[in-house]
């Protein structure tokens, strides 16, 4: 299976979140809130209209989760952003990684990565795996992957040749591949210095000019199968 295929297998399964018994902006702010997932939002009312405002999230139309409105709906003024806080999403937050995401630009994705790079550093401990898709991007991303690659981290980038490899002195693996994968895909991956808890990973093709769509995961037998594939399908690194 190679990355894309892990992507396709994501957005096979659409999840569905029913709002039972809340009023209609508090659908519409779930609605907006997750209006860039592979998420659809419906409303319902109980016979009794009892309990109020509760979500049941379901996949492939089997019961996942339930929580209240209130839990699950993120206030504007909560700085949700980009999306990797584990506080914003509640209960329902470990069911709904993996779930794929639509159309992020750059910038999206830029600052997606920088919340798991951000783990990575403040564990200071482990492997960390980012794929730039070609040399031109991670000579731009240089200074930031330096800086990691000089903690206790090991670091290893990997991406297409359209330039020379960067010229750095930090302990910075950079392995260069002719790889269709490799050029479609942004990924970082953080192994968690073996710690299943602080295993996350970000993973997304370019279906189109600069837009992006993945899903991001802290389940670590998905991480594992990331980090697996990539250590055991790419091993030529920059000439030394």
């Amino acid at each position: 299976m190679s990355l894309p295929e892990l992507i396709a297998g994501v957005e096979d399964h659409e999840k569905t979140l029913t709002v039972f018994n809340a009023d209609d902006d508090r659908v519409e702010g779930l609605r907006e809130q997750f209006r860039d997932r592979n998420l659809t939002v419906t409303a319902e009312r109980t016979p009794s209209g009892r309990p109020a405002a509760f979500a049941v999230l379901a996949e492939d139309g089997e019961f996942v989760t339930a929580a209240d409105v209130g839990e699950v709906l993120v206030s504007p003024d909560d700085g949700a952003d980009p999306d990797f806080d584990e506080e914003s999403y509640g209960p329902i937050l470990d069911h709904l990684d993996e779930t794929l995401f639509t159309s992020y630009d750059a910038d999206q994705m830029v600052a997606a990565s920088r919340e798991i790079e951000d783990r990575a550093w403040r564990v200071g401990a482990g492997t960390l795996h980012a794929g730039f898709q070609r040399l031109s991007v991670l000579d731009e991303q240089l200074d930031v992957y330096g800086r990691l690659a000089e903690s206790e981290l090991d670091v290893h980038a990997y991406a297409v040749p359209d330039a020379d490899v960067p010229e750095h002195d930090t302990d910075l693996t950079i392995h260069v591949e002719r790889a269709d994968e490799i050029e479609r895909s942004w990924f970082v991956a953080y192994d968690g210095d073996g710690v299943d808890v602080n295993k996350c990973a970000l993973l997304a093709e370019e279906r189109e000019s600069r837009g992006f769509y993945g899903f991001w995961t802290y389940d670590p037998s998905t991480v594992d199968w990331i980090i697996d594939h990539l250590e055991s399908t790419y091993g030529l690194v920059e000439p030394r």
